[in-house]
């Protein structure tokens, strides 16, 4: 630390400039309108829906039967087009997902397998090889994709039809006007892929041992693009990573399924009688008030049922209402447990279906992480609006559908004894998957996010929730996304981009659009806006496009309104870009108040020259006979005072000089403050709030904060005034690790040590061309040897 002293005139001046000049003006806070669209009637500039937003509406009544032997769905019904925007419709456009499976899609087309250098490392024993040739010659055999066998208008006359990979265009004989609704009729069929081969988002598991399948099947029926006013008809190919932006609307679904399988679905089951025996349906009424989960289909009567093969059927008969989707899974195999959750608005069954294998694991935590999810969900978003909330167990690792997800994890064979068992990530693991997913029927299920452009509004929200429900749960919980120590690794990487980037074109996807918004929120709620603020405007945000769509610029307007805060700097920052946070503490200098006072100025002269070090010919010196000491009639006045010695004319000088003061400046002087310059760097680019931990001579350690805008003239490097009321000897940036700084090293001044560890390894290389590789000298390209 530089010490220095200054006149308290200058002192006055450091109180008012904080930042350096900087060689180039680059402004972080410029305003963000730039790149978001125009405000007008249908999404206004707070970021709310306008007066004349609108949004179409899609109903449905489906039939379908599973064929358990064939692994094939048989579908057929009504769709009923509602068209609430002022726009006149000429065709209608219907996604086709189960055309991704076909093997002629764009998904295979452009699937790429490991690099040269990856694949060579790779061995049979890590899977990787034979998997990736596996899944290639796999997806060239299977017969997959929708098979449209009728199309046809409300009268029973057929539709023209173009089929564009996952796409269909449906031409209509007459153009749909605003307000109207136009019906039609269609009949499909699919075959079902296994999840783990093919499979994405749904799909089959075979059980070698019992020889039963277990069934997860979601994108099963041709199901109306979105059309909004942001982006007309969201007609993206399905290539596998984009999800589906859809319409909300009535569902009327009848699912045929082998007599003994137990059925779980979107929506409440109209006919129980038909489908359940009487103990089934009592132990759903006990379920209902019950304070743990009751067990509706036991593991004893799971296991007996996968013992027989039903040649009969059953009509599982369904209703949702303003669902966006639906989904179901099938199986015998099936133990099911509920238990019914109440609340201010929500008013919901939280169940869970397993297979045996999923035990002891599931029965313990499944129902109960639905209900937590839903309870935490509610305080920061809105009441849970469904009376069904659904995790089941299957191939699917995480997936979510309308008040129902796949979730994966489940315990592990012990080679020894046989049993069940789960490790310490596994138990998390599946808590925090059930966590995930029944937390998006908040975000998209209900906050209707266009998932096909933008990932990170989905999965970045609800893992920011997912992050806090965890917390919730216990403490300690071994939590990974959200927590801003944990994303620097993937920031300070250079193989990124910004998290506003379409969703086909993500790099790294689970960092960038989960893990970063994730962090990026906590960081706003915890160090830019403060709880309080950020949470009232989170809450809106969520009760403002609950049931509607909300697009990347209704959020960041939103969460500036409702904070009532200018945050365009950590929009750019966070989302349009990919600076990470890197601030340095470049050096420190120390500048007392020169009080005027000799008896205080030349003490601390004094004590400055005292501290300094003596010479080396000063100490050899010592002892030495000098003159003076052999002749003391040498010596006068400047022998016995130097120049530290206050004078007369010193204090005389004094007391003229404190005459002419102010009294202001008379206070200042009587506090005896200690002023430091301290200089700090952006090297990372991102601009953040500086947190300050300012170490005492006492001990005494204080926290002071200090919002982004310090670096508002200067986001290169900047100088800021510390005022103390005793030495400062120490100041570390960031203490908490709280801004996801990629680089803590430079963060402390002084300098502090940064600890780490080498790890002694074994080698087939002799000791003697180990020591080669230090005697010779590096080349550089042009074949030099480097300095």
């Amino acid at each position: 630390m530089i010490i220095k002293h200054l006149s308290l005139a200058l002192a006055a001046c450091l109180a008012c400039a904080t930042a350096a000049a900087a060689p180039a003006f680059d402004d972080k806070f410029r305003q963000l309108e730039e790149l978001l669209p125009t405000p007008g009637i249908t999404r206004t500039a707070s970021g709310a829906p306008g007066h004349a937003y609108w949004q179409q509406r899609a109903d449905y009544k489906l039939r379908a039967t599973l064929d358990e032997a064939k692994r094939r769905i048989d579908g057929s019904g009504t769709v009923t087009y509602h068209n609430n925007s002022p726009d006149t419709l000429s065709y209608l456009w219907v996604q086709l997902d189960q055309n991704m499976f076909r093997a002629d899609s764009d998904n295979r087309a452009i699937s790429t397998v490991p690099s040269r250098e990856a694949w060579a490392k790779a061995t049979e024993a890590d899977g990787m090889r034979f998997e990736a040739m596996r899944f290639i010659a796999l997806s060239r055999s299977f017969d997959g994709g929708f098979n449209i066998t009728s199309l046809s208008d409300g009268g029973g006359q057929p539709l023209r039809y173009t089929i564009n990979k996952t796409m269909m265009r449906i031409d209509l004989p007459q153009p749909i006007k605003p307000g109207s609704r136009f019906s039609f009729q269609m009949a499909w069929n699919f075959n079902i892929p296994e999840m783990n081969v093919l499979g994405r988002r749904s799909g089959y598991e075979k059980f070698e041992e019992d020889k039963n399948d277990l069934f997860e099947v979601a994108q099963w029926y041709p199901r109306m693009a979105a059309y909004y006013d942001a982006a007309g008809w969201q007609n993206k190919q399905y290539l596998g990573d984009g999800e589906f932006t859809l319409e909300f609307g009535d569902y009327d679904i009848e699912l045929t399924v082998p007599a003994d399988h137990i059925v779980a679905s979107t929506g409440e089951l109209q006919n129980p009688g038909a489908v359940l025996s009487a103990a089934q349906r009592e132990r759903l009424r006990q379920a209902r008030t019950s304070s743990k989960p009751v067990l509706i289909v036991t593991q004893k009567e799971a296991e007996a049922a996968e013992k027989s093969r039903s040649s009969a059927s059953k009509t599982w008969h369904y209703k949702a209402n303003n669902v966006r989707d639906f989904a179901f899974a099938s199986s015998r195999k099936f133990i099911w447990d509920a238990q019914g959750y109440k609340k201010g608005g929500t008013d919901v069954m939280a169940m869970s279906y397993y297979p045996k294998e999923g035990n002891p694991l599931w029965e313990r935590y499944s129902t109960q992480a639905i209900v937590h999810t839903i309870e935490q969900y509610n305080k920061y978003a809105f009441d849970y609006p469904y009376p069904i909330a659904i995790s089941v167990n299957g191939p699917v690792g995480g997936m979510e559908y309308p008040m129902i997800s796949f979730n994966g994890p489940r315990p592990t064979k012990d080679k020894k004894t046989g049993e069940l068992t789960y490790s310490r990530r596994t138990k998390y693991g599946l808590i925090g998957v059930i966590i995930h997913e029944v937390g998006h029927n908040y975000f998209p299920m209900i906050v209707n996010s266009d998932e096909r452009q933008w990932t990170w509004m989905d999965e970045g929200l609800n893992s920011f929730l997912e992050y806090l429900s965890e917390r919730a749960w216990e403490e300690d919980f071994p939590d990974t996304r959200g927590d801003p120590r944990a994303i620097v690794d993937y920031m300070r990487s250079k193989n990124q981009v910004p998290v506003m980037t379409d969703s086909e074109s993500v790099l790294q996807r689970g960092n960038n659009a989960y893990a970063k918004p994730a962090t990026s929120l906590i960081v706003l709620r915890e160090t830019v806006l403060g709880r309080e603020l950020f949470d009232f405007a989170f809450r809106e945000y969520a009760q403002r496009w609950k049931f509607k769509r909300p697009t990347p610029a209704d959020f960041f307007r939103t969460m500036e309104d409702a904070s009532g805060t200018d945050l365009d700097w950590f929009w750019r920052g966070w989302f349009y870009t990919t600076d990470a946070v890197d601030v340095s503490v470049d050096g420190i200098t120390e500048y007392g108040v020169i009080t005027k006072n000799p008896e205080i100025e030349k003490a601390w002269k004094k004590a400055r020259k005292d501290a300094e070090p003596v010479s080396v010919t000063t100490q050899r010196d010592k002892g030495m006979a000098r003159r003076v000491d052999a002749h003391p009639e040498l010596k006068d006045f400047y022998n016995e005072h130097d120049d530290f010695t206050v004078t007369n004319k010193d204090r005389n000088k004094y007391q003229e000089s404190l005459e002419g003061l102010e009294d202001w400046e008379k206070a200042l002087l009587a506090k005896g403050k200690h002023l430091y310059l301290v200089d700090f760097s952006n090297i990372g680019g991102l601009v953040t709030p500086l947190v300050l931990e300012i170490e005492l001579k006492s001990g005494k350690k204080t926290i002071e904060r200090i919002p982004a805008e310090v670096w508002r003239y200067s986001s290169k490097r900047i100088t800021k005034l510390i005022v103390t009321d005793e030495p400062m000897v120490g100041l570390t940036q960031d203490p908490y690790w709280e801004t996801a700084d990629i680089d803590n090293s430079n963060n402390a001044w002084p300098r502090k040590i940064t600890p780490s560890r080498l790890e002694l390894f074994k080698t087939d290389r002799s000791k003697d061309d180990l020591m080669k590789d230090f005697k010779t000298p590096l080349k550089s390209k042009d074949g030099k040897a480097a300095q």
